[in-house]
């Protein structure tokens, strides 16, 4: 009987911050972060990079690419992002972009899709992986700034927020990408639970 492809939770998550100089000066530098973890709760890897642009979907899909690129075999990925451009793509648009040579029509003539280094790059790793991505949006009353969120395990910030009510919480100037990590522990054990029933049902069938 063939062994199941291990299984990794991936943790993305990407942030702008603006450096105001003067009032006609403002620097824009962007942040991303990923965290792979086995359904243990194990950190397995965990990087966290600048970048000098500030454009939120290339740096939403840069902590992505880097995540499924630090895999060194053929796994089960659940992808968990606050992005909803990067689910929307892997969902309904990866396919397209890829017979089309990655371009798509604008105004009857065909164009580079956004980011489609990024996206080519993503395509190859998804031949490799299997990857279930799913959006993740966590607002919480009381939350610490962006930085510390990118500072901390998600495990870590689970236990800090696990005990707040939930409210909508005001969008900063991070591009509205720094909540992911700010779950409560009560969905990431959801998650892990609903993935360990997975994996169950998976070996009695090949068993069967």
């Amino acid at each position: 009987m063939r062994a199941s492809p291990p299984h990794y939770l991936l943790f993305s998550e990407s942030r702008t911050i603006r450096f105001t100089h003067s009032m006609d000066a403002t620097d824009v530098v962007g942040q991303w972060r990923f965290v792979l973890e086995s359904l243990d709760g194990d950190v397995v890897l965990e990087a966290t990079d600048d970048e000098n642009e500030g454009d939120a979907s290339r740096l939403e899909l840069l902590a992505v690419v880097r995540g499924l690129e630090a895999l060194d075999q053929p796994s089960r990925v659940t992808l968990l992002t606050p992005s909803r451009y990067v689910t929307h793509g892997l969902r309904f648009g990866l396919d397209e972009w890829r017979e089309n040579d990655w371009q798509w029509e604008r105004f009857g003539e065909m164009e580079r899709i956004k980011n489609w280094d990024l996206w080519q790059r993503i395509d190859r790793a998804m031949s490799f992986h299997e990857v279930d991505c799913r959006v993740w949006r966590f607002d919480v009353a009381e939350q610490s700034p962006p930085a510390s969120h990118l500072s901390r395990r998600p495990s870590e910030v689970a236990r800090r927020v696990g005990s707040s009510r939930q409210q909508p919480a005001r969008a900063s100037d991070s591009g509205r990408s720094g909540g992911v990590l700010s779950s409560c522990r009560k969905v990431i054990q959801d998650l892990l639970y609903r993935c360990w029933l997975g994996n169950r049902k998976s070996v009695s069938a090949q068993a069967a």
